[in-house]
């Protein structure tokens, strides 16, 4: 456990378990008899820092300025993706395999829908703004950390400040239409897909 929390914070979820196994000091198949899928691994390892996701939350909820509690979830969550490069893509992924994994993450969208209604009915947040939108900044920030993380490693502060300002209202012209929610799930359970099914065939 602590070998994968090593690689996959340093190189992210598309780091091969014989890179853990070798880490931890020990063989590839004394590491998949602990766990036989790369899903199984990941989830163990994640589950501590899902849960963390799902809790803040309740703390931004319990911000008393609206726009505030908004916003600092926004920086706190873009800061944990920072901090972990496995987690950052954990975000932009889905697991159905993993039921912990994703009743965390449902947790916290059902948390962040209660901000996103407090910081628009504040009158800060625009009002086209969607649940979605926080999908589509943290895969983008998880693809700024990815190609910044060595060279610039502050440089996702930027995109992440970006982005809020552009939350905010009043609205400085129309958007175009949101993803829909069914496509956005397809696109995080492929690169879930993605990231286990080629360890499944390495093991095969």
């Amino acid at each position: 456990m602590a070998a994968a929390r090593t690689v996959f914070g340093s190189a992210g979820l598309n780091a091969s378990m014989a890179s853990v196994a070798r880490e931890a000091g020990v063989g590839i198949a004394t590491l998949f008899r602990h766990f036989p899928r790369k899903e199984d691994l990941v989830a163990a390892v994640f589950a501590d820092r899902m849960k963390a996701y799902a809790q803040a939350t309740a703390e931004a909820l319990a911000d008393p300025d609206p726009w505030h509690g908004f916003t600092g979830y926004i920086q706190h969550v873009c800061a944990m993706q920072a901090a972990d490069r496995g987690f950052a893509d954990i975000l932009t992924m889905s697991f159905p395999g993993a039921p912990d994994i994703e009743e965390y993450r449902a947790q916290a969208y059902e948390g962040f829908l209660q901000l996103i209604g407090r910081a628009k009915d504040s009158g800060e947040l625009r009002e086209d703004f969607t649940s979605r939108d926080l999908v589509l900044l943290l895969m983008a920030n998880a693809g700024v950390l990815s190609a910044t993380a060595e060279a610039a490693p502050d440089a996702w502060r930027r995109l992440v400040a970006w982005m809020i300002q552009s939350f905010r209202a009043p609205a400085r012209g129309p958007l175009p239409d949101p993803p829909e929610d069914a496509a956005l799930y397809e696109a995080m359970r492929r690169a879930g897909q993605g990231v286990t099914s080629l360890e499944t065939g390495k093991r095969r």
